[in-house]
């Protein structure tokens, strides 16, 4: 199929859904769009699905991201990666989802927070005392 064939097929309103996500900006890459279709971290209407499968206005899908769960609803179609403000004529987010994503990114904040992080490298001094302790420990 010539490279203008491909086109065409993309013109008539067909999209696969690695794309769609990528243009919507859930994923930098089509590439891990692919992977995360693969790896069953977007379902629509509840089911696994290809990357190649066709994406349609109206369907329902959860995006796993890290920890963080989205679920929306195809607004409309598009082939080329939109700008951050225009992506919200793409898909719909309910505000039951949102809110849940809200929580627990907090959540998630607060555990690493409440995570006691080091003061970084040990000092010369500190060094010695680490290399003591350890002496100490096999003795």
């Amino acid at each position: 199929m010539s490279r203008q064939g491909a086109r065409a097929d993309e013109d008539d309103g067909k999209v696969r859904l690695d794309k769609w996500l990528w243009a919507a900006r859930f994923f930098k890459t089509r590439q891990l769009a692919h992977e995360a279709i693969e790896l069953g971290r977007v379902l629509v209407g509840g089911d696994r699905v290809k990357a190649s499968r066709v994406a349609r206005e109206g369907d329902e899908l959860v995006v796993r991201i890290g920890q963080l769960e989205y679920r929306v609803t195809v607004l409309s179609l598009s082939t080329q990666r939109k700008g951050a403000k225009d992506v919200g004529l793409l898909y719909s987010e309910g505000d039951a989802s949102r809110q849940a994503r809200e929580e627990k990114q907090e959540t998630l904040k607060a555990e690493r927070a409440s995570f006691p992080h080091g003061d970084g490298k040990p000092s010369k001094k500190g060094r010695r005392d680490i290399a003591a302790f350890k002496q100490r420990m096999r003795d």
